[in-house]
């Protein structure tokens, strides 16, 4: 009987954490570059700096280029952050984006990008914004 219980609680704890996401991301393609089964959420101040999160799939679209990929977020007008995938993969990505001088997040932008050298420009798709309600 103990054990149904604790079955029970995982279930709605898992639940309960699968329902707090805000809201789906868009997919976000470029040559090259994809993200997709995006999810995000403003926590609330207090709640993991009050960030921005947000999670989903980036992948290399195009394994025979030679080229990287990978994600850009900027929060409150701040510059944008780099997170790196892996050529030739697909990865799932989680991170949470804030503005330490706020107690809490309300507006960010992400796109995703290919690494194309020093030479020749990335190509990047276009910037999602995304506002708390």
């Amino acid at each position: 009987m103990a054990g149904l219980a604790a079955a029970g609680l995982i279930l709605t704890a898992g639940g309960t954490a699968a329902a707090a996401w805000s809201s789906a991301i868009p997919a976000l393609r470029s040559d090259g570059v994809g993200f997709v089964d995006g999810r995000y959420r403003f926590n609330p101040a207090g709640v993991n700096h009050g960030a921005f999160e947000w999670a989903g799939r980036l992948r290399d679209t195009d394994g025979g280029d030679g080229h990287n990929v990978y994600m850009q977020v900027r929060v409150e007008g701040h510059d944008w952050v780099r997170y790196d995938g892996k050529q030739k993969q697909s990865v799932w990505m989680h991170h949470s984006d804030w503005d330490g001088a706020e107690r809490y997040t309300i507006d960010a932008y992400m796109r995703a990008c290919r690494d194309r050298g020093s030479l020749r420009p990335d190509n990047c798709s276009p910037s999602q914004h995304f506002t708390k309600r």
